[in-house]
């Protein structure tokens, strides 16, 4: 399936890297790396390969940088990027987070922790993901950091650029071994949350009209004597509701199959069977009109399965790595060319350098971008693709992978079909239908309300 294209990369040194996120640039998506003691890594496509444009306070070399995210806190039309720094296991790091506002020419960002309307407001307890939150519906997102023994904190921007953390308020100041969020409309049209945890049961936080609270034992998901790690949501049939892809540390790892009012795991043995997983993404690499699974384990060969009425494992090509410390993975259309690129970070223990793939295909496609109120992408929407060959659904990622987050594109391959119409569905349960799109192309789908 992948060809090897980490060639593209300028320079190519090694880096201690976890996370990754992919946020709009002025020119282009730009691949957010969060890097563990060394430098942050922003990627952008300079022509013909992936430069980096980090400096100042987006590089921010030498803190320990781990779980990452993008969406637009202030409703300014621009996306904000969370960055995690840990300098401990748990509990409590002795390194503060970031929240970096680009300006409006984009070349130049700010930590709005570090404003005086924020002091003493830092985040210094120890986790490992993050995930947007329009919790209210209303395009204004706020930024959920899981703990690690610790609460976890839920931030939201107020208009005077002041940080506040609302997750007492709003239930979301959960204790747990917190390691990988998926988010999206899981039980609702609203942004749920399932979060993956460690040395104990996941949790499934439902958003009722703001405010949330675990089901995760009533829906079947809590799982609790495995280790999860990397996470997803996935709708291989096109159906209005998404499965859960849950990867286990050394355990088995699950498909949560949505049945009426519950989950059962239907996970086939190429999917359960253990490994040291890391991160999973779904997205469909080589444009036929199906998803794929791409299964990221450390130190040991990377899986990838495809969807046919079933998953099943097929061949992964140069993405195999049998070798590698993978540690975070992002999917973005990074040369703009209608075929997705998947960037895998490594660095557990060691630096290895990044590593870039995509997959050979001459399929058709046809790219969605929901935008909110205010112009910014619209994350957690969900996107209904209808063609004459069937029905393909997405959602716009808040978060996902494991410390990820992916483009905030629904991206569908099209093979030899023909698309008739895209739905949008916002947070909250706006909808918007587009007829007759153009192949090729990327919709820009503007909010009901702006």
């Amino acid at each position: 399936m992948f060809r090897d294209r980490s060639g593209d990369l300028a320079g190519g040194a090694p880096l201690r890297g976890y996370g990754a996120a992919v946020t709009p640039g002025p020119d282009g998506p730009l691949v957010f790396v969060a890097g563990f003691g060394d430098a942050n890594r922003v990627l952008r496509w300079d022509g013909d390969e992936l430069v980096d444009a980090a400096c100042g306070v987006l590089a921010d070399d030498g803190r320990h940088a781990i779980g990452v995210a993008a969406a637009d806190l202030d409703a300014d039309g621009r996306e904000e990027v969370y960055v995690h720094n840990v300098a401990a296991f748990g509990g409590t790091s002795t390194e503060a987070d970031l929240l970096l506002d680009p300006e409006p020419d984009g070349d130049r960002w700010r930590d709005l922790f570090s404003a005086p309307v924020n002091r003493r407001r830092e985040n210094y307890r120890v986790g490992r993901s993050v995930v947007a939150v329009d919790r209210l519906g209303t395009g204004r997102y706020g930024m959920l950091v899981t703990g690690y023994g610790s609460p976890a904190r839920f931030y939201e921007v107020g208009d005077d650029g002041g940080v506040t953390d609302l997750a007492e308020t709003v239930g979301l100041n959960v204790v747990t071994g917190g390691r990988s969020v998926a988010a999206g409309p899981i039980l609702s049209d609203r942004t749920d949350v399932f979060l993956g945890a460690e040395r104990g049961p996941n949790l499934l936080l439902r958003n009722i009209d703001g405010t949330f609270v675990d089901v995760a034992r009533e829906y079947g998901v809590a799982d609790p004597e495995e280790n999860a790690r990397g996470a997803t949501l996935v709708a291989p049939d096109g159906a209005r509701s998404f499965d859960i892809v849950c990867g286990n540390w050394k355990g088995q790892n699950r498909l949560f199959v949505r049945e009426d009012n519950t989950f059962k795991d239907a996970a086939p043995s190429s999917l359960a069977r253990p490994a040291r997983v890391r991160t999973v993404v779904a997205a469909d690499f080589d444009n036929d009109g199906k998803q794929e699974l791409f299964v990221n384990c450390l130190g040991a060969p990377n899986r990838l399965l495809t969807h046919d009425g079933g998953w099943s494992q097929t061949g992964i090509g140069d993405a195999l790595e049998p070798e590698g410390m993978g540690t975070g993975a992002a999917v973005a259309d990074v040369d703009e060319d209608g075929t997705l690129e998947l960037v895998v970070v490594h660095g557990e223990g060691d630096a290895q350098p990044l590593s870039v793939y995509s997959a050979p295909n001459d399929g058709g496609w046809l790219r969605v971008r929901p935008l909110t109120p205010s112009g910014a992408p619209a994350r957690g929407a969900r996107v209904t693709l209808t063609t004459d060959n069937g029905r393909q659904t997405r959602v716009v990622d808040p978060g996902s992978g494991y410390l990820c987050q992916m483009e905030p594109v629904a991206h569908f391959g099209l093979g030899g079909a023909d698309p008739e119409t895209v739905t949008v569905c916002w947070p909250g349960g706006r909808e918007r239908t587009v007829t007759d799109p153009d192949p090729r192309t990327t919709v820009r789908c503007s909010h009901p309300g702006g």
